[in-house]
């Protein structure tokens, strides 16, 4: 008896260890850029990596005055909230109707949906630059909570059709017994019950919207430019100016590290959700 408990201590210990290690080496990349923001330009380059060194924030003060801060960060705000409401307006009712009222075509469009992620985005960057263009949406807010939307939709209605799949039918079949109609059923009985896959569905939503750089670099200039487009704006032809880059970066990434270390239980309590019958 002894022994199976000495294995089971060691067993939970060694894993204990496993995921510290996978943890602070996934985490070290972060960490090295939020030290190296602090760095001069020569202690960044410099071919002995410096652990100790004089901390500065000449690269933070220098970007405030280079570009303001607080514009980019509002308009990723609005892009990636304001996405995320449109994708879970359309993709609610969408998970709904093909998890309730499945016809023979609906696995084949769900897949379809899917395979339309595995598009390259350089794929369809001229068609969808020069409909921006004719339609007055470059370089707006806007225009990129568009795309954002569309790039989101395929996971959000597939992530939500799973959470929708794992409610029970019985209760659903009771309220229509109640005389609730569809409406009723889907508001008053249906999305409570399925609250926290739909909360970690627009956590995700979020988190996505707020790292994709490619269409808020090649579809903004000035106006809607996010936090993403604000970072590639400090590698230049002269070079890479990684104290700066660092600094930028740490700045872009801070609001959205923190919103997941704030809602991690969340995000995990709602990805599990149904998985223990």
């Amino acid at each position: 008896m002894a022994t199976q408990s000495n294995r089971k201590f060691y067993h939970k210990l060694w894993l204990s260890l496993l995921g510290w290690a996978v943890g602070l080496l996934l985490f070290f990349p972060v960490f090295w850029m939020f030290l190296t923001s602090f760095k001069t330009e020569v202690n960044a380059v410099s071919a002995v990596p410096q652990l100790f060194f004089q901390p500065t924030l000449e690269n933070y003060i220098t970007i405030q005055e280079r570009a303001n801060y607080f514009n980019f960060a509002m308009n990723s705000i609005v892009i990636s909230v304001g996405s995320t409401l449109l994708v879970l307006l359309l993709g609610v009712p969408a998970a709904y109707a093909m998890a309730f009222f499945p016809t023979r075509r609906t696995k084949g469009t769900l897949l379809w949906m899917l395979s339309t992620k595995m598009l390259p985005s350089v794929g369809v960057l001229v068609p969808i630059y020069i409909l921006f263009r004719n339609s007055s949406l470059l370089d707006t807010r806007i225009g990129l909570i568009l795309i954002y939307t569309l790039i989101n939709l395929p996971i959000a209605v597939w992530m939500i059709y799973t959470f929708f799949k794992d409610v029970p039918k019985e209760i659903l079949e009771a309220g229509r017994m109640d005389g609730a109609k569809t409406r009723q059923e889907l508001f008053h009985v249906l999305l409570p019950l399925a609250l926290p896959g739909i909360a970690s569905t627009a956590l995700l939503c979020i988190i996505l919207a707020w790292n994709e750089a490619f269409w808020s670099i090649n579809l903004t200039t000035t106006n809607a430019t996010p936090l993403t487009a604000f970072i590639a704006s400090f590698s230049s032809p002269q070079g890479l100016f990684w104290a700066k880059l660092s600094a930028a970066s740490s700045l872009a990434i801070a609001p959205i590290l923190i919103f997941g270390w704030m809602s991690q239980r969340q995000l995990v309590r709602g990805l599990t959700f149904g998985a223990v019958k």
